[in-house]
């Protein structure tokens, strides 16, 4: 099947928007996505793929996830995220795990974006979470991401503790993409318990990094974003 699917993405790829997705994504040199391929496919054009050959056997799936070219590995998990969606406990433990276990091939923030919370998120749903704690003193920026991102699914559920608890281990991470994705999640727990935001923005809101703020203080009104963005001086 594997050779079919590449017929079906190459059919798809347009090199001019390859060109964009290159740029976009910070595919330069010292660049987050160095080295990252693209060769110009949508999402959407990549979920009909899915919707197309459903269930393709494991070793095709690893065959894409761990390919150079970004909307291989992008497909690998819009396939791991719908086998998992449907699968029985012994699957999704395995697509767990699988997945913990190819996180060096899950390195760019979409990546982590559309397959963290719907994996490792759904399965630590009503399981021990200290694994996240762990990911999040990774050397490796995307396990760094995966755990804070994957904390997603919890607050859907209005649990919040456990994004606070990765917040505050990555409060002073270097990387603007785990400063952004920290305030992300803090500004979805705003959504839904603005108090609870507030209460954690009070203790750390003047030593986070200021653009982890930003995100954070997002939907606020503008007299309360200036609040926080001016008593940080």
């Amino acid at each position: 099947m594997f050779c079919e699917i590449e017929k079906s993405l190459a059919a798809a790829a347009d090199k001019k928007k390859a060109h964009v997705l290159s740029g976009f994504f910070k595919t330069g040199p010292g660049q987050y996505g160095e080295g990252d391929v693209f060769i110009g496919i949508s999402v959407p054009c990549l979920r009909e793929q899915v919707r197309r050959y459903r269930f393709p056997k494991r070793k095709d799936i690893l065959r894409l996830l761990r390919s150079r070219i970004h909307e291989y590995r992008m497909l690998a998990l819009l396939f791991l995220v719908e086998i998992f969606r449907t699968a029985d406990e012994s699957g999704r433990k395995d697509i767990y795990e699988l997945y913990l276990a190819n996180t060096r091939y899950i390195n760019n923030w979409d990546l982590v974006d559309l397959s963290a919370p719907q994996i490792i998120g759904e399965y630590l749903g009503s399981r021990p979470r200290e694994i996240l704690a762990e990911m999040a003193v990774s050397s490796s920026l995307w396990r760094r991401r995966i755990a804070v991102v994957a904390t997603l699914t919890f607050i859907r559920n209005n649990q919040f503790s456990d994004t606070f608890k990765i917040v505050k281990i990555l409060l002073q991470d270097k990387h603007d993409l785990i400063r952004k994705a920290c305030g992300w999640m803090l500004r979805e727990i705003g959504k839904r318990d603005l108090p609870a935001e507030e209460g954690f923005l009070g203790k750390y809101y003047k030593t986070m990094p200021r653009t982890m703020l930003r995100y954070a203080i997002e939907r606020f009104p503008e007299s309360r974003r200036q609040d926080y963005l001016k008593s940080r001086v």
